[in-house]
């Protein structure tokens, strides 16, 4: 039977098209995905060659049936897998299948939340140290105080008592040059013959193995030590595996702290800042949390019980992360045939989810560009629920979650009970990496 009578794909984007704007999808996808949902719909395909396609889709149904529903047939594909491991490793986020889910049974007790608990006297110490170097009263470029804020934030909950802080700006410059290159490689498949010729693969090669080098060292320093410190180092440490009771390697322990380092940090900075942006345009809500603020620290003296009264904060913070989600895509390719809502796709198929289209579609959402919190409160945050996806979903939801918002609600509640925050921007501007990066956000900070 021919693929045209076997398979059947979302309306297909002509492949003349796509290269005709390929420069721009280059430098920012988002507006040209827009434009193609807005002419296609919700799911739309390229096809790539004689009989392989890629799917593009901002549907809710295709979201949960690929990462939730069916996920076992539907792995990671190699812009994570092979370009991602080149220079991370093979930790969780870049590993898949049976190999995966052991490494993801064993870390997941680390990331309890009463493991979590334990870290948040520690990382509040951290937040109050980066809030008190603020610039005052002029326009300061918010994500890279951010950026340094988060950084320091995982470095400290990981290594919190570490000889090697100095190396910690070390760790932090090659992420940000790794990344840096990383994103060109995918971008620019036809120059990698160049990359290759110039001599920056193995620039950034040596960038990744001395990053390895300088987190291996902290490593061994600990076992030697024979300390025991209240860390994510020292809960890792502490992992076994089921079937042999043996604790991970070095060299697997390293791989998990690098993925650690980038997906703790980076997403987190993005979110920070594009809250503070919007807290900045809405006075009024930023007043909201400001009284929650006040009203929950007048009941109790508890770090912890105090996270957990913040409803509005956590409403803001979702409402910020649904219009900007850090991790802003994602995407999977089917090991086997597959029936995904009415189309009928072969195997290796590529299939890319827009949370940041899927977040703003007006199907699942009422005036979906306006910044509302209240859409995650009572009632509507069980609707809401359904169609939002800032840690990912299913299985391979993100393993930090929980850190990650005991982060932001202590950050955004610190700043907003010291300062008044103003945004010296009408319009965000952001580039869309392997994150989603603010670029050149401005804000004010104003002492209460």
């Amino acid at each position: 039977m021919s693929d045209k009578l076997k398979y059947t794909y979302p309306e297909k984007l002509s492949l003349l098209r796509f290269f005709r704007d390929a420069e721009g999808v280059r430098r920012n996808p988002i507006p040209f995905h827009k434009k193609y949902f807005e002419k296609f719909g919700d799911s739309f395909s390229i096809r790539i060659g004689f009989s392989k396609y890629i799917i593009l889709s901002r549907d809710n149904e295709i979201a949960q049936y690929i990462l939730v529903k069916n996920q076992k047939n539907y792995h990671k594909s190699k812009f994570q897998s092979v370009y991602l491991s080149k220079y991370l490793g093979k930790g969780l986020l870049t590993s898949d299948g049976d190999f995966w889910l052991k490494q993801r049974r064993l870390i997941q007790p680390a990331f309890h939340k009463q493991k979590m608990n334990q870290l948040v006297d520690n990382m509040n110490t951290v937040i109050t140290s980066e809030i008190d170097h603020f610039v005052e009263e002029k326009p300061i470029d918010l994500f890279p105080a951010m950026s340094n804020l988060a950084f320091n934030v995982v470095a400290k909950s990981l290594f919190q008592l570490s000889a090697a802080e100095n190396k910690f700006q070390r760790i932090k410059f090659i992420i940000e040059e790794v990344q840096n290159f990383l994103i060109k490689e995918i971008r620019l498949p036809h120059k990698a013959w160049w990359f290759s010729l110039s001599g920056q693969v193995k620039k950034h090669l040596r960038l990744a193995e001395e990053n390895n080098s300088i987190i291996r060292e902290i490593i061994e320093e600990r076992k030697a030590s024979g300390e025991e410190i209240n860390d994510l180092l020292n809960m890792l440490l502490e992992t076994r595996y089921e079937d042999t009771g043996e604790g991970m390697s070095v060299e697997q322990l390293v791989d998990e702290i690098k993925v650690l380092f980038i997906a703790g940090h980076e997403t987190t900075a993005n979110a920070l800042t594009f809250t503070l942006h919007l807290l900045g345009r809405n006075p009024e809500i930023q007043q909201k949390v400001f009284e929650e603020i006040m009203k929950i620290e007048s009941e109790t003296n508890n770090i912890i019980e105090q996270l957990q009264k913040m409803e509005y904060l956590n409403a803001v913070l979702n409402e910020s992360m649904r219009l900007y989600p850090p991790a802003w895509i994602t995407d999977r390719q089917n090991l086997e045939d597959d029936s995904l809502a009415q189309f009928k796709i072969k195997k290796d198929t590529l299939i890319g989810i827009s949370f940041y289209e899927l977040h703003r579609n007006p199907k699942y959402w009422n005036n979906p560009d306006e910044f509302i919190p209240e859409r995650f409160l009572g009632e509507q945050k069980k609707e809401s629920m359904q169609y939002f996806y800032p840690f990912g979903a299913g299985p391979r939801m993100c393993i930090g979650a929980g850190f990650a918002i005991y982060e932001m609600c202590l950050t955004i509640s610190q700043i907003v009970k010291m300062y008044i925050i103003k945004s010296n921007n009408d319009i965000i501007q952001f580039n869309p990496l392997i994150t989603l990066k603010p670029v050149n956000v401005k804000v004010s900070f104003f002492r209460r």
